[in-house]
């Protein structure tokens, strides 16, 4: 019996993986300076048992990432899906928003494929660089057809972490990926690939649509001796909902979370998160999000927390109790 070389899409939107310029020893590079094709070429070259498909969507930093690359990604992962004759898709792309992107298309993607994120800490061209062993890992997990189910998945560091728990937690450390509450789905090298439990979302559909518009939804950092002000003044650029980075369990100095109660009494969100590196935010410890109508993010930091509150508004899911729901789930 013949096994079928497996067929995967890989959209390139640019980052550090694609990174040129550093001169092996510096650390000045530019985001996407390799084309997607350059990369696949040099990956094509270690003879994985894959077939790669490169389509680039962008070539620029992750900081740039917005809603064009984003609904440009969802289309192209939508088509594939469809596609009897795609096994995965693979997405090169930088690390300072993958949590968002991976997360944006985990809560608005089918799961009966494999989607992976992959990304890199060092540029290409940087001695050192984890790129290709990255990608090369990326191109196990795509092609596994054990990965199917999993939601959308980041692969980085020779882990296997989900959308949900995956956040960046070091600015430059070659292992800056952290996955939280849950750790890594899986362990993963060019040659071996083991998971650590069953797939849990098998034959999911996509949980919420893709927004056709991007609500204005901000994240406000709480910081010892602020005031109210930074609350009216994101009303008054017509700010949809608001993210709470607050102290320790999602807390704020009192009149911050006074201005906060009459955002939410006015029919704006506001989810309670923190900016504490890891840890759950739980209702009603010491705000009585009860009284007034908040909402507690759980476990999804900020970056996370204002993705999922984004994708609810758009999809008219704006009251504290169905919000919370949603931060609840999962």
């Amino acid at each position: 019996m013949t096994t079928r070389t497996p067929r995967i899409l890989v959209l390139g939107t640019g980052g550090t993986i694609a990174g040129a310029g550093s001169g092996g020893t510096g650390t000045a590079y530019r985001p996407g300076g390799l084309s997607l094709e350059v990369l696949v070429g040099h990956l094509a070259a270690l003879g994985l048992a894959a077939e790669l498909v490169p389509q680039e969507i962008a070539r620029i930093g992750s900081q740039d990432i917005g809603w064009d690359e984003w609904r440009a990604l969802h289309a192209a992962c939508t088509a594939a899906l469809a596609d009897p004759a795609v096994d995965g898709v693979i997405i090169t792309h930088g690390t300072d928003t993958a949590e968002e992107t991976a997360f944006l298309l985990d809560l608005t993607l089918p799961t009966h494929k494999p989607i992976v994120l992959v990304g890199a800490m060092r540029a290409a061209d940087a001695v050192g660089a984890d790129g290709m062993r990255n990608f090369a890992n990326a191109v196990k997990v795509a092609g596994d057809p054990a990965a199917a189910g999993r939601g959308v998945m980041l692969v980085m560091g020779d882990a296997v972490l989900a959308a949900r728990d995956a956040r960046k937690a070091a600015t430059s450390a070659i292992d800056a990926f952290r996955s939280f509450p849950r750790g890594p789905m899986a362990r993963v090298t060019p040659s071996s690939l083991d998971w650590f439990g069953p797939a849990h979302r098998l034959g999911e559909g996509a949980r919420y649509g893709f927004p056709e518009s991007s609500p204005r939804v901000a994240i406000l950092t709480a910081g010892a001796g602020m005031d109210e002000q930074p609350v009216k003044a994101l009303l008054g650029i017509g700010c949809k909902g608001v993210v709470l980075a607050g102290m320790g369990q999602g807390n704020a100095p009192a009149s911050v979370i006074a201005a906060l109660a009459e955002a939410a009494a006015s029919g704006v969100p506001v989810v309670r998160s923190t900016r504490v590196d890891e840890g759950i935010v739980d209702r009603n410890v010491e705000v009585d999000d009860d009284a007034l109508g908040l909402v507690a993010a759980r476990a999804l930091g900020p970056a996370k927390a204002r993705m999922l509150l984004m994708v609810l508004v758009a999809n008219g899911v704006t009251d504290a109790r169905r919000v919370q729901a949603a931060f609840d789930g999962g």
